[in-house]
């Protein structure tokens, strides 16, 4: 007699666990209603999946329509950031590159194609992004950042995604986002490694400067020409970027915010770290907030 009632246990289990299913099932396939929202029937068809996290649900997606991200760079990190942010929904996304798309590009930057070989790069980025999401708006801006133009660009802008691919202009992304206030997702790999983090000192992280306060030796940071990168590399940084963004923006589960995640492909190993602000980092350490 105990083994039947286990076994009937067991069978009111299974038969819940299917209800449960199925029910799931139903939610995310069945039309979704958002009160008030901005979406679409089509847009609310397209983000289901989302919807259908608790973590994001209809306010979550809702968020993600009006939030404005700039991306730096539209090369490796940013062409695996950059289609992400589009199918997620990111209502305004901003491309910053001054760069024209390359044979050697297309190893890695798979956001271009053969086709666009000698177009720039943010032209591309947005075709791109516009064949894979129509309702997304997607502002190119073909100029390379610089001192003369951070500022204009960052400051209609909510979150900063940093791909960019040298020292000089990562920290004078990190200088603008934190004179700002903005948010800071960046990134960086060589090789078969990679980093990232989200920094945000105006709540109580570090900055970027503050990790790396200084570049290091030219010759200890050879480019991808010279030393080679793995061709998935950058689209696996990329998509924590995009996935980094989406959780900031929605309030989903605990970012990179004060922790330093580092990626070695060649022995598929991460690693995770905690950082602290720097008391005399010269960008946001004490004097100035």
């Amino acid at each position: 007699m105990p083994g039947i009632y286990i076994f009937l246990g067991f069978i009111a289990i299974v038969v819940a666990y299917g209800f449960g299913l199925r029910a799931l099932k139903r939610r995310a396939r069945g039309p979704i209603e958002i009160t008030d929202a901005p979406l679409n029937p089509t847009e609310l068809d397209r983000y289901a999946r989302h919807i259908t996290l608790r973590e994001i649900g209809g306010t979550g997606q809702v968020r993600l329509h009006d939030a404005r991200v700039l991306v730096i760079g539209a090369g490796g990190l940013g062409s695996g950031a950059l289609p992400y942010l589009a199918a997620a929904g990111i209502g305004t996304i901003g491309i910053v590159d001054d760069d024209l798309v390359e044979n050697t590009n297309l190893q890695r930057q798979v956001i271009h194609d053969d086709a666009m070989v000698g177009e720039p790069k943010v032209k591309s980025a947005m075709a791109a992004m516009k064949r894979q999401n129509p309702y997304v708006n997607v502002r190119p801006y073909q100029r390379r950042l610089d001192r003369s133009n951070a500022a204009a660009l960052f400051e209609s802008y909510d979150l900063v995604l940093d791909g960019s691919d040298n020292f000089e202009t990562r920290y004078l992304v990190n200088r603008t986002a934190v004179a700002l206030k903005k948010p800071l997702i960046a990134a960086a790999l060589t090789q078969w490694e990679g980093q990232i983090s989200l920094y945000n000192p105006a709540h109580g992280t570090p900055c970027y400067q503050c990790i790396f306060p200084h570049a290091p030796a030219r010759e200890l940071v050879p480019t991808c020409a010279e030393a080679g990168v793995l061709s998935t590399l950058p689209g696996v940084l990329g998509a924590l970027m995009a996935s980094e963004a989406v959780k900031h923006i929605t309030g989903a589960g605990q970012t990179l915010a004060g922790r330093l995640l580092m990626w070695d492909a060649l022995d598929a190993e991460s690693r995770v770290i905690k950082i602290a602000r720097r008391a005399d980092c010269p960008i946001c350490g004490e004097g100035h907030d």
